[in-house]
């Protein structure tokens, strides 16, 4: 899962893969806006079939690749070791 997140990211971005860390912090960095923020939003819908709510908008919840994965994982109740 975040293997594929973090392509995802890279290709958005034009950012190279291997730049992307899980525990980079996409936002911070530059790597992504708010208009990535749509389209990752949009890619784990359709990935993953997870909806997001507007309250979950949040950096612990989309800060970085670790933080995203967590997040699918607690929305389709995967639990999985770091």
């Amino acid at each position: 899962m975040r293997e594929d997140i973090r392509k995802f990211i890279a290709e958005t971005s034009f950012t190279n893969l291997s730049d992307i860390k899980d525990e980079t912090l996409i936002f911070d960095e530059g790597i992504f806006d708010s208009m990535g923020l749509l389209g990752l939003i949009n890619f784990l819908e359709s990935e993953f079939n997870v909806v997001t709510e507007d309250t979950e908008l949040q950096e612990e919840n989309f800060g970085s690749v670790k933080r995203i994965a967590a997040f699918v994982q607690k929305k389709i109740g995967v639990v999985v070791a770091d």
